[in-house]
């Protein structure tokens, strides 16, 4: 998970001081983009975070349940409360993920008198990252230098179940030389919708499209957001396209990964 030597790093002083956190990696984090949660395990030690990974999380069972197989996704939900329920808190590197825990799981257990308890009580502790760091935490990233402009997309999930906007542009408000430009309708979906892309292809990629016209009109060098599976779609197609605008998470930004290779770039 580190890419140092896997030796746990001692937790800074900070306002997380003391907190034990559990990081929920996610499924495509994990295969698909590690350095993301190692960014984000930096960001919460150096606010004085613990930070725990366990080993036996598996998927928060979101597919399942926007493909409508409910009691696939109901096995998955009692999994992972199981998993999760010793933790006061629960940070998560994606908003989809958070959302699906937060809300699907009391919604699919609001009728069961063992689950639903249980599953309110998780969605009490559970956080996406930024809106930890921010809205818990109160915590500024130690400043790290990225001389370049930016823009953000505000992912469904993260913004309209979870509330996040101000959170992102708060933090990256201490990366020395970054100057954030805004994102015409930085607000409005990219298309991905996890299986929706694959069920609606034609569809998912007029909207891509727009977004990606949007973000290249902007002239930022780098584009950021807090979803991998939204990012990974518009890097894909900006990639398609020919652009040179460089994609990543923004707790890798945070973390003064920056100047490593963005999302699709060739290490």
């Amino acid at each position: 998970m580190r890419p140092d030597d896997g030796a746990p790093a001692a937790a800074a002083e900070g306002p997380g001081e003391g907190l034990e956190v559990a990081l929920f990696v996610t499924c495509l984090v994990n295969v698909m983009r590690p350095q993301i949660a190692e960014s984000a395990i930096d960001l919460l030690e150096a606010a004085g975070c613990h930070v725990v990974v366990p080993l036996e999380q598996t998927c928060c069972g979101q597919p399942a349940l926007n493909a409508g197989d409910a009691e696939d996704a109901k096995a998955m939900a009692r999994h992972q409360i199981a998993v999760l329920e010793p933790f006061a808190h629960v940070v998560v590197p994606s908003g989809s993920c958070t959302a699906t825990i937060a809300h699907d799981y009391v919604a699919l257990f609001a009728d069961d008198p063992v689950w639903g308890p249980r599953a309110r009580a998780l969605a009490s502790r559970i956080h996406e990252v930024l809106s930890f760091l921010v809205d818990v935490l109160g915590f500024t990233p130690p400043p790290v230098r990225l001389p370049a402009t930016a823009t953000y997309h505000d992912t469904c999930s993260g913004l309209r179940e979870l509330g996040i906007r101000a959170q992102p542009r708060q933090l990256l408000k201490s990366v020395e030389g970054l100057e954030l430009v805004p994102l015409p309708d930085a607000d409005v979906c990219c298309g991905f919708g996890g299986t929706f892309c694959i069920k609606y292809p034609a569809i998912a990629d007029a909207v891509v499209t727009e977004k990606t016209a949007a973000i290249r009109s902007t002239g930022a060098d780098i584009l950021l957001g807090g979803d991998l599976g939204c990012l990974m779609n518009m890097a894909g197609k900006l990639k398609r396209q020919g652009s040179t605008v460089r994609t990543y998470h923004t707790v890798e930004v945070l973390a003064g990964r920056g100047a490593l290779p963005g999302l699709g770039e060739e290490r």
